[in-house]
């Protein structure tokens, strides 16, 4: 998807290149959180329920980069920190929580904010397309060869199907999208309204993966979807 990604936008970011060298910085940075990011996110999902790692990576983010982009939260945001707080113990499972599903989940919010915040920074000195080709390629190529030598070129061939190439393209439009958004706006509610697929991952996740997800998981989905409106509202 990576690899699909980058090639698929390349030409457009050839064409409408514009990168200062300030940007520099934030790119390197930007890209080593991405590559852990996404090591990270195929180990979780090759471990843990994808209806617990989603909600908690998506969940807490907002929260980290509110955290950390604003020093005087108001009321709304305040409210959101605890809505998201209580929905992530209840994804989490009170009874027999997941506990390396939560762990890995925190972990990957980690990255998901630090990358945010940075790209909040960074978007300011280039194109996005051209930002988003710098940020993902390289990640991108150095995934890709860990993936051939683990797993040999002949599982990564059997791979490129239509499918993986939609969802590369979605993912890459998606990436730009959010940039061309924190272009607009602070990080934190761009962060929010970002993470309102929650839901949806965890609907999907009972529809396509058959994972147990139960009431109290469902209502924690939500609980999570809440507070980050808060979050934007803030």
């Amino acid at each position: 998807m990576l690899g699909i990604s980058a090639v698929m936008f390349a030409p457009v970011a050839a064409f409408t290149w514009d990168v200062e060298a300030a940007v520099w910085p934030y790119v390197l940075a930007s890209a080593s959180l991405e590559l852990t990011y996404f090591a990270l996110l195929a180990y979780a999902y090759s471990t843990a329920a994808l209806s617990v790692v989603y909600p908690i990576s998506r969940g807490a983010a907002p929260v980290l980069v509110l955290l950390v982009t604003i020093a005087a939260v108001s009321w709304r945001e305040a409210a959101g920190v605890l809505v998201v707080a209580a929905g992530v113990v209840l994804v989490r499972g009170l009874r027999n929580p997941d506990r390396r599903g939560t762990l890995l989940g925190l972990a990957l919010a980690i990255c998901i904010a630090g990358y945010t915040v940075l790209d909040d920074r960074g978007i300011r000195h280039a194109d996005a397309f051209s930002y988003f080709e710098l940020v993902i390629a390289c990640p991108g190529l150095v995934y890709l060869a860990w993936v051939v030598r683990k797993h040999g070129a002949a599982a990564v061939r059997s791979e490129l199907t239509p499918t993986t190439a939609v969802a590369g393209v979605a993912a890459g439009l998606a990436y730009v999208f959010i940039l061309l958004a924190l272009r607009l706006d602070d990080a934190a509610p761009v962060a929010a309204v970002r993470e309102t697929s929650v839901v949806i991952a965890v609907g999907l996740a009972a529809l396509f993966l058959r994972e147990r997800v139960g009431p109290g998981r469902m209502l924690g989905a939500v609980l999570v979807v809440a507070g980050i409106a808060l979050l934007g509202l803030g």
